[in-house]
């Protein structure tokens, strides 16, 4: 049995205790509620929390036979996502106290494989910019980014292993980036989305964080069925595509840094690295996604904006008002040419097996009455192509610096065993 506190451990490593009988879960998820009582109440990571009974499941899964790859372990769910047993409220009072009969579809296949939901985590709301109470746990006066903040904050202050996040925009990459911990985004349409809080068909993508890039791939295995990413971690060196891309100018001091050691560490050990240019006459993808996010949002929130308008943020009804005024027609047009993009960047992948990319400009930014700018997300999530945070490094302010890859659609375990080969050789991940 490891002296370590289980809450300290990774989730690949409780899970291996536990099926070998070292860790039971009731024991992992006692450090997990204590850890969540000690700090909760600084970092504000979750809006819903019910200790018993995450207990009384954990005991019950102390003798159970092994149900699935997640057996007794603690999961955060981001609270845009329906729960039988706790309340849903997309991070908005108009939803408050709101019941759902049944869990969204992802809590459920979590559930099945046997993970214990102690409760919910804050969401911005609707899962857009304005924010909620949760702090960054580095620095209780910094954003952890949003729209899954609580998430990726309750993982990064060792509350909980795993956590469910969603992104339309940057709303994994970046909190990932912001609270120094590992973020997937699967490849757009192999997670289920029934039963969340729907904001953009063209957009919206399930994934997860946990503190090593093997946690995500176990997690990523149940989210997508496929069994192998979470298999054996050998890939070949890799080829390592370098994308600034054209919004380089926006990153700061800090990830300059970090991407210079990355490449400087990497390039001897890598099968090939070189510059990774995406095609001149692309259309501006930061634009398009924001304008397909809002023309999406101003009709996924139809209900909310016809019947209460005056309860919704400043921020999002102009968004929704925005979103409004772009016709059916144009948005056609503005699928179309993603459709286009998403063909002529697959090709980089015909030269590459990842692309190395920013996922933030910098460190969290200071406050809590904003999140942070999602820039180095938008596009990729457009494209719909699986990304990865990796944290390696410490900006001038102490707080976690890391950087992006993004794989070829649909070759989700390729990029999770690449990710897993560059983290062990830039520095380790960002420890709370």
């Amino acid at each position: 049995m490891t002296h370590a506190s289980p809450n300290t451990l990774s989730a690949w490593e409780t899970a291996a205790l536990i099926e070998r009988g070292e860790l039971r879960p009731s024991d992992l998820m006692r450090a997990c509620l204590d850890r969540i009582a000690e700090r909760d109440g600084d970092v504000h990571a979750f809006v819903n929390l019910d200790p018993d009974a995450a207990m009384r499941q954990a005991r019950i899964l102390d003798t159970a036979p092994r149900k699935g790859l997640l057996h007794g372990l603690p999961l955060a769910v981001k609270d845009l996502m329906d729960t039988a047993d706790f309340p849903t409220e997309y991070g908005s009072d108009l939803y408050k106290e709101h019941r759902p009969r049944s869990d969204a579809a992802v809590v459920a296949l979590c559930r099945r494989e046997g993970a214990v939901v102690p409760g919910k985590t804050v969401t911005t709301e609707f899962a857009y910019f304005h924010p909620g109470p949760t702090r960054n746990p580095h620095n209780l006066g910094h954003t952890p980014g949003g729209s899954s903040s609580g998430s990726a904050a309750a993982v990064a202050d060792l509350m909980v292993p795993l956590a469910l996040g969603t992104q339309t925009a940057g709303s994994i990459i970046r909190p990932a980036a912001y609270c120094g911990i590992v973020g997937y985004k699967p490849t757009w349409g192999r997670v289920p989305r029934a039963g969340i809080k729907s904001l953009s068909e063209t957009l919206d993508t399930v994934g997860g964080f946990a503190r090593t890039v093997r946690d995500v791939a176990l997690l990523g295995a149940v989210l997508t069925g496929d069994t192998r990413l979470n298999g054996e971690f050998q890939p070949a060196r890799p080829r390592i595509g370098l994308c600034p891309t054209s919004e380089w100018a926006h990153v700061g001091a800090d990830v300059q840094r970090a991407w210079a050691e990355a490449v400087r560490v990497l390039a001897p050990q890598a099968a090939h690295m070189s510059d990774a240019v995406l095609p001149p006459d692309l259309p501006d993808l930061v634009a398009l996604q924001k304008t397909i996010m809002a023309f999406e949002m101003s009709r996924a929130l139809a209900y909310e904006l016809s019947t209460d308008k005056a309860r919704l943020s400043a921020p999002l009804q102009e968004l929704l008002a925005n979103g409004t005024e772009i016709s059916g027609a144009t948005h056609v047009q503005n699928q179309r040419a993603t459709a286009s993009a998403q063909a002529r960047v697959a090709a980089l992948f015909d030269d590459f097996d990842v692309l190395l990319t920013p996922s933030a400009a910098g460190e969290a930014p200071a406050g809590i009455d904003a999140t942070g700018d999602p820039l180095f997300c938008r596009a990729w999530t457009l494209l719909g192509l699986p990304c990865v945070h990796i944290p390696f490094a410490l900006g001038s302010q102490n707080l976690p610096i890391g950087l992006q890859l993004v794989g070829r659609w649909g070759d989700d375990h390729k990029l999770l065993a690449t990710a897993e080969w560059i983290s062990k050789r830039i520095a380790s991940p960002v420890k709370n």
